[in-house]
């Protein structure tokens, strides 16, 4: 049976959600839209703690909701603006369970990977969740200064992508250790000309800081520089993050390999 709208007590829980030390502290986090939130109620990984939604779309759903029925809390469009992250509420929000994935030394030297070296918008590291998603890319991996995965900006802009790329966070010294000879490729400016450049099939590609860059600690261990080369009538000082991210991905999967 469904239980009707919001107590004091699950309102300042849900609001409280929106910082990274409660999301820590309850190992929880928020997934909002009608999209993503289906994509979420399919899977098996992450847990659902709530289903909060409009009446109309708890009706819509019964199917996809069978599994999920003691889970629901069905509030009015004035309760879900009171809750909600997007500047205009959608029907349906989720509290989901904090996953975390496991690292595979095998995997990781035979397949492509990103390290992304002090990426803070969280726009830009939902996107290229996405983009690793689209290029089956088989982890990222975040330095310790990054953007949280889970801050709803970046669970919104990733689009489900969460659910199928892991996101780990470490350092790049403790990747080189598992995997000593694996090749790690970066993104800077003074780099070779990526298009014509034999790129290897296996490759830890690393991208940089928005506005610093990669930085000079993880360029010393690059064992490849390379860069997008830009066109004699650009204008722009740099490419965004996640575009150059995506530019990179592309060329890894289909320029000619050198193992």
């Amino acid at each position: 049976m469904n239980a009707p709208g919001l107590s004091k007590n699950k309102l300042k829980y849900l609001r409280a959600l929106r910082q990274k030390k409660y999301r820590q502290k309850y190992d929880k986090f928020i997934v909002e839209g009608d999209k993503i939130a289906r994509e979420f109620l399919l899977q098996q990984r992450y847990g659902i703690e709530w289903i909060i939604a409009l009446p109309h779309w708890v009706e819509t759903h019964q199917k996809l909701l069978q599994v999920h029925f003691n889970k629901i809390l069905t509030v009015s469009e004035a309760e879900l603006q009171q809750i909600s992250l997007l500047h205009t509420p959608n029907q349906v929000l989720l509290v989901a369970d904090r996953f975390s994935w496991s690292l595979d030394p095998e995997r990781l030297g035979r397949g492509l990977s990103l390290y992304l070296d002090g990426i803070r918008d969280p726009g830009n590291l939902g996107t290229i969740i996405r983009i690793a998603d689209w290029f089956g890319l088989d982890y990222i991996f975040c330095s310790p200064d990054c953007v949280e995965e889970y801050m709803p900006k970046v669970v919104q802009s990733a689009m489900g992508a969460l659910l199928r790329v892991p996101v780990l966070q470490r350092e790049l010294a403790e990747l080189r250790a598992l995997q000593p000879h694996l090749p790690i490729c970066g993104t800077v400016l003074d780099g070779d000309n990526v298009f014509e450049q034999p790129l290897p099939k296996a490759a830890l590609l690393v991208v940089g800081n928005e506005s610093r860059g990669v930085s000079a600690a993880v360029r010393e261990q690059l064992t490849q520089r390379l860069r997008i080369p830009a066109h004699l009538g650009g204008g722009a000082e740099s490419l965004n993050a996640a575009v150059a991210t995506g530019i990179f991905c592309a060329q890894f999967r289909h320029r000619p390999r050198t193992q």
